[in-house]
């Protein structure tokens, strides 16, 4: 099964072009969408979870027309926003056997059997008696895998899940994504570039409503293999840089500005040429000119 979007648009009313003709094919497996906040991912997601309206275009999940068989996407979508709502006092295990009801898993026996194999699945087992309100950023997160897990989905749409997250956290949130991911189409949407190097095959990135790149990370990294140069400055220097060389991305080092440019010749004045990186990748991409659409 694939997750194939075609020419997807939408405006707001107040002028926002959230997406603008965004054309991609998702596979099974870990797909990362890369984009810093504003891109219209947010909105992507939403109108793949039929939460929302497109204006034009279509989406198709296998058979399933996405944007006219909401009740047919519902019953295999699994989905994690950015921010969800959990009723604190109660335990994890009875707000889960809640959420299975309202899903449609009406017999009490499968109900529970599936409740307690969630519960061992995102390692909360032990603490399943325990109010949601107790738990930490990385339990609730686990918690919301949890929810969306419900009924086996066969589309799994995660919206930065790791934001917040301490690093040991976000390492079992990795490992529990991946695991997932070997079975069903999984949509990991994010600004954090580490998040997409470490667990995605194929990735897009979006910026400005548009699809900028859409590949492998190493494809993405390859596209700019010799042309990425790098230097340590004085801060001093920094403007000078700026206004000579076409510059990527800055950031200190042990007080330093350590500056990221492009070129495709030698620029020299010190500058060693090193192996792009993603976030290199990330920052070629978002600086495109507008409506300059990367193709699948």
């Amino acid at each position: 099964m694939e997750l194939v979007i075609n020419q997807l648009s939408k405006t707001y009313a107040n002028g926002v072009r959230a997406l603008v003709d965004v054309t991609m094919m998702i596979p099974k497996g870990m797909y990362g969408l890369l984009g810093p906040n504003g891109a219209g991912k947010s909105t992507l997601m939403r109108t793949i979870a039929t939460l929302q309206e497109a204006d034009s275009g279509t989406i198709t999940l296998g058979d399933i027309d996405v944007l006219r068989q909401k009740t047919e996407v519902r019953q295999i979508l699994g989905y994690l926003p950015q921010e969800f709502g959990v009723y604190p006092k109660i335990s994890a295990q009875a707000l889960l056997d809640h959420i299975a009801t309202l899903k449609g898993i009406t017999q009490k026996r499968e109900r529970h059997e599936m409740v307690e194999a969630i519960l061992h699945r995102v390692n909360l087992y032990d603490h399943r008696k325990k109010a949601i309100a107790g738990f930490s950023g990385g339990m609730k997160q686990r918690f919301g895998i949890g929810q969306a897990l419900l009924g086996e989905p066969k589309l799994l749409i995660v919206d930065e899940p790791t934001a917040g997250l301490d690093p040991g956290e976000r390492n079992r949130f990795y490992n529990l994504l991946s695991e997932i991911g070997e079975n069903v189409i999984v949509i990991l949407s994010t600004h954090i570039v580490q998040d997409v190097k470490e667990l995605c095959t194929q990735m897009a990135i979006i910026h400005e409503g548009e699809l900028r790149f859409a590949g492998s990370p190493h494809a993405a990294e390859e596209e700019l293999d010799g042309k990425i140069w790098q230097k340590s400055i004085e801060k001093s220097e920094l403007d000078p840089v700026k206004q000579n060389y076409d510059v990527l991305s800055t950031k200190l080092v042990a007080g330093r500005p350590l500056v990221h440019i492009i070129s495709d010749l030698d620029p020299g004045d010190g500058f060693s040429k090193i192996a792009p990186d993603l976030e290199d990748v990330f920052f070629s991409k978002i600086r495109q000119t507008a409506h300059t659409t990367a193709r699948p």
